[in-house]
């Protein structure tokens, strides 16, 4: 199913993705090899390595992979959309506690997830990023309800989640959940498809993954020079937030909230994001992200979207409504509607950035052209390139 490794994974790895600036900074090549660490918000190779058949190619997000295939083996054929991937079930939802709602992101439903997942031993290690005294990211292993509150809220920058999940079922015996943007959660996907790996029994301590949107992540010496221009203390930040509609980020502090223009944000915006294709985490088990529906934002920031895409995903969000941990609403179809109009626009928007990057149609960096949603969205691009 997956393509065939080139020799040196390390080397490939250098040349296709590091130089490419492809690297999303996942993690997922760290904690398996001592020649690969994270520095800053960068991975870096420490010394070369000629191992042909490396982990690190395998498991990257930005090496080729057949992902219609990785698809069908992680969700099998039924509820699967070119558009956002699996959907068994797409609602609004909040948590009930609203203590809970007011710490966390939105309807705090990825944190209230985890804890009934913590509390009902369908896991007994989550983790999650965290955010150290100079505003860097890096996943943290936590294992009780207020562990989690202490990490609810969003930063936008990058966390080299995946590394954390390497370090932990190296060490110990466990069953983990992750939450994960949508690279991570593809390198996660990744690991599941390579049985033939030695350590194939630690890799499959993976019992659930909770998927974040995400349209882009933010350079941290872009976005910390940004901070510093504006007279933002880093380490006073609790959480960020953008706002439907309003053109602004909202930056959330010990000092009260102020607000950043959101194009002097986006410019900050990582390299690697443009040439993503997924903004609904594909590759979890559900994917959360804030809702979008008619009325003041102060009552839709109340809630989130969810996407139900695994039994595993359905059985946890069935538990949480029954334990009256988790509301849901019905979502109109358009709502749902809209989300796969944004998902193409990614996509396509994605398809373009790559083609211009490579010079040509032939050459897709990471994807493989007989994906159906890549050629379906390849059409397009050339069908538009023509009418010009």
């Amino acid at each position: 199913m997956a393509s065939k490794v080139k020799k040196s994974s390390q080397g490939f790895l250098r040349k296709h993705v590091l130089d490419e600036g492809l690297c999303t900074n996942c993690g997922a090549c760290v904690n398996i090899c001592p020649y690969q660490v994270i520095y800053h918000d960068r991975m870096v190779q420490l010394h070369n390595c000629d191992l042909e058949e490396g982990k690190c190619f395998a498991f990257c997000p930005r090496t080729p992979t057949d992902l219609a295939a990785l698809k069908n083996f992680i969700f099998g054929p039924d509820n699967l959309t070119l558009e956002i991937g699996s959907v068994k079930g797409y609602y609004f939802s909040q948590a009930v506690d609203t203590q809970l709602r007011a710490a966390a992101q939105h309807g705090a439903t990825v944190t209230a997830l985890m804890e009934l997942a913590l509390a009902e031993g369908l896991i007994d290690s989550a983790i999650v990023s965290s955010c150290d005294q100079d505003f860097l990211q890096q996943g943290k292993v936590v294992r009780t309800a207020e562990a989690l509150r202490e990490k609810a809220g969003s930063r936008f920058t990058v966390s080299p989640t995946v590394a954390a999940f390497n370090q932990l079922i190296a060490q110990e015996g466990c069953k983990v959940g992750v939450v994960a943007t949508p690279c991570q959660a593809l390198a996660l996907a990744k690991m599941k498809l390579n049985p033939g790996w030695e350590d194939v029994a630690k890799i499959n301590q993976l019992k659930l993954v909770i998927g974040l949107y995400c349209g882009w992540t933010l350079s941290f010496d872009k976005f910390t020079k940004l901070l510093l221009e504006k007279n933002i203390a880093q380490e006073s930040i609790i959480k960020m937030d953008i706002p439907a509609g309003k053109n602004v980020m909202e930056i959330y502090s010990d000092k009260g909230i102020k607000t950043l223009a959101l194009d002097e944000v986006q410019a900050c915006i990582r390299e690697t994001c443009n040439y993503c294709m997924d903004s609904t985490a594909e590759f979890a088990d559900v994917s959360v992200g804030s809702a979008r529906f008619a009325g003041g934002w102060e009552d839709v920031r109340q809630w989130n979207q969810l996407i139900v895409r695994t039994n595993r995903g359905k059985e946890l969000v069935d538990m949480a409504v029954k334990k009256g941990v988790l509301e849901l609403r019905e979502a109109p179809a358009e709502s749902l509607q809209e989300l796969k109009e944004a998902a193409v626009k990614k996509k396509k928007d994605a398809l373009k950035n790559i083609i211009r990057k490579s010079g040509s149609v032939k050459n897709l960096l990471y994807l493989e052209s007989h994906d159906p949603a890549v050629k379906k969205y390849l059409e397009v691009e050339k069908k538009r390139k023509k009418e010009k």
